[in-house]
């Protein structure tokens, strides 16, 4: 694994990029080529391509974002190509945003998902009721900050990686002794329930956590190893109470992109080597 390069090609809300010194150690403590890595809620994918393992099951809910990941990963040419050529104002915006994606080839879903992230409202995953994005317009400023080299190096650390878009606990039952999950479920910072839609891709309340929990105790009875952030709330905390937590000192807290002390912040992991 190499940690020496970081890739950052999407706007995404609670991403882990600026944390990574705060637990990946764990990840390089624990570092095997024959290991397979597992991320369950991908998202942005900081820690993916931060670590960037031999082997790796890669998965989210969001299926539009697997469907960039796939773009990608497969044509990164053709999707440069076509995110290139999209419109720079804010009515050919809305005019790509109102495309149905069902009715799109694997290579213009990845580019438009992508351009619409770069040029939205503060990089928002919102959807409406009926799924569909639904971030207001917010600017080229962000647009050309990556590059077609970008995505042909995102596409080469994508190769050896399997890409799914599943619910976690399925993904946490395909795991086996010695696979090393990473998670970053949706949380709020301090509390026990993400209801904000407004930085998200749905919602995680509560009963998901305890479905969370019950998930990583199975895993961890097959020798399957794990870290995980997430909020410090109580009730979180105790359902991961046989394990080790400690906080992040710094985060994002209770205001996405703004990162503060006392951020309400926790790594939780089954470690017992790299116990703090």
């Amino acid at each position: 694994m190499k940690t020496d390069e970081k890739i950052t090609f999407l706007r995404y809300p609670g991403g882990k990029q600026r944390h990574l010194s705060y637990f990946v150690h764990f990840l390089q403590h624990s570092e095997n080529s024959e290991r397979r890595y597992v991320e369950p809620f991908l998202g942005g994918g900081s820690v993916f391509f931060f670590v960037e393992p031999e082997k790796a099951l890669l998965s989210d809910k969001n299926h539009e974002l697997i469907d960039l990941y796939n773009g990608i990963r497969d044509f990164p040419d053709d999707v440069w190509e076509k995110y290139q050529k999209f419109p720079n104002t804010k009515r050919g915006y809305y005019s790509i945003r109102s495309w149905n994606p069902e009715d799109l080839d694997v290579p213009t879903k990845a580019a438009r998902t992508l351009y619409l992230n770069r040029t939205c409202f503060k990089g928002m995953w919102r959807h409406n009721a009926n799924g569909e994005f639904n971030v207001g317009y917010g600017g080229q400023d962000r647009r050309w900050a990556i590059c077609e080299e970008n995505l042909k190096e995102v596409s080469e650390r994508l190769k050896h990686a399997e890409i799914r878009c599943d619910d976690f606990e399925n993904i946490i039952k395909k795991c086996s002794n010695g696979d090393l999950l990473f998670l970053d479920p949706p949380y709020r910072p301090h509390e026990r329930e993400e209801f904000n839609d407004h930085y998200g891709y749905g919602q995680f309340e509560f009963k998901e956590q305890q479905r969370l929990a019950k998930a990583l105790i199975r895993a961890s009875r097959k020798g399957v190893k794990w870290v995980m952030t997430n909020s410090n709330h109580e009730d979180i905390l105790n359902l991961y109470h046989v394990f080790f937590h400690y906080p992040l000192e710094k985060g994002t807290g209770e205001i996405p992109g703004k990162i503060t002390r006392n951020c309400g912040e926790v790594v939780i992991h089954n470690l017992r080597e790299a116990a703090v």
